[in-house]
């Protein structure tokens, strides 16, 4: 990603993807503290087992209508959830993260979006 592109922070296992965190058994996600990206060793070795995203969360370049979550100007994924949450206070302090001055959704929600996004896990209901 060149620093310019916007970055989805739910993206899908892929070389070239950023590993932004880790997802702990209480479903919660825990976020590096710098940008890691991914290689095809640590994609074909993530694939093994449960789905990646199962365990991971990436980000990697918006690309915006090419995804189904795109909904003519925004991605719908983080208006949906904010909406389906209710109320969600704006942070005082955001935490740390790698991507926030890329990120897709802090630029449509700003530290609302930051508030919920460890809460989110990518593809949650495939298997």
């Amino acid at each position: 990603m060149t620093s310019n592109e916007i970055a989805c922070p739910s993206a899908t296992c892929k070389e070239g993807a950023n590993l932004l965190g880790i997802i702990q058994p209480d479903g919660h996600v825990s976020f590096i503290n710098q940008k890691l990206i991914i290689n095809n060793e640590f994609v074909q070795i993530a694939h093994q087992g449960r789905s990646p995203e199962k365990r991971f969360r990436f980000s990697n370049k918006c690309i915006k209508s090419s995804c189904k979550q795109w909904t003519g100007d925004r991605c719908g994924v983080i208006d949906r959830i904010i909406e389906a949450v209710g109320s969600i206070k704006e942070p005082t302090e955001l935490p740390d993260c790698p991507i926030r001055a890329e990120c897709r959704w802090y630029k449509q929600c700003g530290g609302k979006a930051c508030a919920i996004c460890p809460e989110i896990i990518t593809n949650s209901l495939e298997e």
